[in-house]
């Protein structure tokens, strides 16, 4: 893409928002589903997800204002849409958050699209025992690479909370991949 700022007019300009819309979602599908995987776990959720997200940010391209960068808009939405399918789903299965986040991750070495190792899926379980707002902060950081101030932009929270998540993720995690 070239200037973000020309991209988000083609988006919003009735003429050109299909053509523009489609290169948006060649540009941001792969990050956006492997993003929304490790919220979901599971892939037929993840695809799911990504159509729910693309959806939302179609029908609401309109109301974009640019306040944050368009990626980071992006990811919110995809961020809020894995939430609520896990809360759907663990509401529909009358089981909490952690159970179905747990469920996930057992089927996960099942799971003919996941390609880890066993050492992949004892990670993927340790940031499973993360509360959700670590386990995003984590993945963001750790999997993504993104800085904390594009991490706050997502998920509308300061930095320092952020920066503080992360080395409490960090040592649960190390203490449950050392425990034995």
């Amino acid at each position: 893409m070239v200037n973000e700022t020309e991209f988000i007019k083609r988006l919003q300009n009735p003429t050109s928002k299909e053509t523009a819309f489609r290169e948006l979602m060649q540009f941001y599908k792969e990050r956006l589903y492997w993003h929304i995987r490790k919220i979901v776990i599971s892939h037929d959720d993840a695809d799911d997800v990504l159509q729910n997200t693309f959806i939302k940010v179609f029908r609401s391209i309109d109301k974009f204002k640019g306040e944050s960068k368009l990626y980071s808009w992006l990811y919110r939405i995809a961020t809020n849409e894995s939430i609520t399918l896990i809360n759907k789903n663990a509401k529909r299965l009358q089981i909490s958050n952690e159970e179905h986040q747990n469920t996930a991750i057992n089927n996960l070495a099942a799971d003919v699209y996941f390609e880890g190792d066993e050492i992949q899926l004892k990670l993927q379980k340790a940031i499973a025992t993360l509360p959700q707002k670590q386990q995003l902060v984590f993945n963001m950081k750790y999997f993504d690479d993104l800085k904390y101030k594009e991490i706050a932009d997502i998920l509308e929270t300061s930095e320092g909370a952020l920066k503080a998540s992360y080395h409490i993720a960090v040592k649960k995690i190390e203490s449950f991949l050392t425990s034995d």
